[in-house]
């Protein structure tokens, strides 16, 4: 039977927390967006046009590299506070390059790691190892 590469996405507009299960294993991969909060201040100070220009452009930059790191799973789930991860979705599901990815999307605060890694594991049903 062969595995199917899945991921887990916690994600806002700042930063993507991308968590691969294999098998038992979960390894991490974060990705920030060059959009910070003193970038907006600074881009805001100047001109309020060219900071949207330049907000729209650097998370143009932070979906696309999430999008690069996960085009080789079959399963992702995108899960967070607010839009971001909606936003992702509908970009992914837009782009024929990722048409073999079954996406879904669910809710979520901040949560913790452990909190994090419990969920991916529960959601793509992932047994503890026993000792």
């Amino acid at each position: 039977m062969k595995t199917s590469k899945q991921a887990g996405i916690w994600m806002d507009y700042s930063k993507a927390f991308v968590l691969e299960v294999n098998r038992d294993v979960i390894t991490r991969q974060v990705i920030e967006s060059d959009f910070t909060y003193e970038e907006k201040q600074h881009s805001y100070a100047r001109n309020e046009g060219l900071m949207h220009k330049k907000e729209q452009r650097l998370e143009g930059e932070y979906f696309k590299a999430i999008m690069k790191a996960i085009q080789n799973y079959q399963e992702v789930v995108l899960l967070g506070p607010g839009d971001a991860k909606s936003e992702l979705f509908n970009r992914i599901t837009s782009n024929p390059h990722f048409k073999h990815v079954r996406i879904s999307v669910e809710p979520a605060d901040k949560l913790t790691d452990n909190q994090l890694v419990a969920f991916v594991k529960d959601y793509f049903h992932v047994a503890t190892p026993t000792r």
